[in-house]
């Protein structure tokens, strides 16, 4: 099948991504208990697969893999604008930001608009827009221990995390690993990254590292701000 690329999505030439594809919101009891740990740990994991639905996760999860294979993808840095380092001893990953230009990213932005709402409603957390793009590492790729914003900023405020990876084994590695945000060298949790799981945490505050895989390892990072336009972090 031959492949073009749009922007920053890679469609078929007969337009299979055309035909759209929708996800159920998380359960009042799902959001209530996200909405809970945030609020008393600064962070949470969510089994989202029933929600997103096994279409939409397979839609993103080929549409990544398909800018992986055109080389629309581009190597990720730490910091943003002319503070932007290359570092490949800190992180290793490449992206490809979502412009909403696809049926299965219009499909996707729909539901992350109904977590911001959500979010608004249960912690006043003023909420205005979100950003993501979608993460490939390499066997071998990792990224150090980090935090996702610097304090103060008001600009990420929340981060979500959604992996992409059917049928991921344990001893494929690639786990995310969540630090205390009081004592950062404690581990709190070490989590897979299978398809459907989606991990949330306060982007100024929890401490964070993906270990090295044996397999490609894919997902979409997303963070909610605060900034009504884009801003350095």
């Amino acid at each position: 099948m031959d492949l073009k690329v749009t922007g920053l999505v890679v469609e078929p030439e007969e337009a299979v991504l055309a035909a759209p594809r929708t996800a159920e919101p998380l359960t009042a009891e799902q959001v209530d208990r996200l909405c809970e740990d945030l609020a008393s740990q600064g962070w949470t994991v969510v089994d989202a697969r029933q929600a997103l639905g096994d279409e939409l996760l397979a839609a993103l999860r080929d549409e990544a893999l398909r800018l992986r294979e055109a080389d629309a993808m581009q190597r990720a840095g730490v910091g943003r604008g002319t503070e932007l380092i290359l570092d490949r001893g800190i992180r290793r990953d490449q992206i490809a930001w979502l412009e909403g230009n696809s049926a299965t990213q219009v499909a996707l932005f729909s539901w992350l608009e109904a977590l911001r709402q959500s979010l608004n409603y249960h912690l006043y957390v003023g909420l205005r827009r979100f950003e993501a793009h979608y993460a490939v590492y390499e066997p071998g790729d990792f990224y150090r221990c980090h935090i996702d914003s610097f304090r103060g900023r008001a600009s990420r405020v929340i981060s979500v995390v959604i992996y992409l990876n059917p049928g991921w084994q344990q001893d494929q590695g690639g786990e995310l690993v969540i630090y205390d945000r009081h004592q950062p060298e404690q581990a709190l949790t070490c989590l897979s990254p299978t398809a459907g799981t989606m991990a949330l945490f306060l982007s100024e505050e929890v401490p964070h590292e993906v270990l090295p895989a044996s397999a490609v390892r894919l997902s979409i990072a997303c963070w909610f701000r605060q900034d009504e336009v884009p801003l350095p972090l």
